[in-house]
């Protein structure tokens, strides 16, 4: 079982996340564990406050070192194997292949920022990985951490009802999912690629490749010439 503990000033935001659908079932059969710590509990401040002015200047308040550095300690003693991750905008680039690597862990710590971010200090003695999802910034890590949570949670072994479609997703092979249909074959006049419809499972196989390929090529460049270059 994966357990996952966010550190945040408002659990109350990312509890529902978890209520329905896969990873509410995911939790029911014990594939998963969710838990939250919140930093104002270990607050020294005799305001409750967990945030001050930056050193320096500068807009808007930090995240102080004492109440994150308190819990993470508190969480570290009775789970030493824990892997510590910071969302934050100047992070590397959360990928698939992290997603998949961080679900063979037994327990990640998910550290989720406020403010105008948390003390460098904290970050450097405890972090083992500082994650962004994207060159935006949110008002607080928790969405990034849930997004984190969801991918990491649906390569644990279990948690998909068909675990099969893993290897069909987007950014398994570099390419981007080849385009997907259902009933009925005709739609508003639009039609099912017919080959799909013949059942001719190795066509359908190379012309979901060639799909794929012009998909990526269109929507991710970048991603495309790394693939085509990978394969030389």
């Amino acid at each position: 079982m994966l357990r996952f503990t966010f550190v945040t000033l408002f659990p109350e935001l990312m509890e529902g996340y978890f209520s329905r659908s896969i990873l509410a079932r995911a939790i029911k059969e014990e594939k998963i564990r969710i838990d939250f710590r919140n930093p104002r509990e270990y607050t020294k401040d005799k305001f409750n406050r967990v945030d001050a002015p930056m050193i320096g200047g500068g807009a808007g308040m930090l995240m102080t070192p004492q109440p994150i550095m308190d819990t993470l300690h508190a969480l570290k003693e009775t789970s030493p194997e824990a892997h510590v991750v910071f969302m934050t905008p100047v992070g590397k680039p959360f990928r698939q292949h992290d997603a998949k690597r961080l679900a063979k862990k037994s327990h990640l710590i998910i550290v989720c920022g406020r403010y105008e971010g948390i003390d460098e200090r904290v970050i450097e003695a405890t972090a083992d990985e500082v994650f962004s999802i994207g060159d935006y910034i949110l008002t607080g890590g928790e969405l990034a951490a849930l997004v984190v949570c969801d991918a990491v949670s649906r390569n644990v072994e279990g948690v998909l009802g068909n675990s099969a479609s893993l290897n069909e997703e987007s950014f398994e092979s570099r390419l981007l999912e080849a385009p997907a249909f259902t009933k009925p074959d005709i739609y508003e006049n639009r039609t099912v690629i017919s080959e799909f419809l013949k059942g001719n499972h190795s066509k359908i196989s190379d012309l979901k490749r060639g799909l794929a390929l012009c998909k990526t090529k269109y929507f991710r460049p970048e991603l495309y010439k790394k693939g085509m270059a990978d394969e030389k």
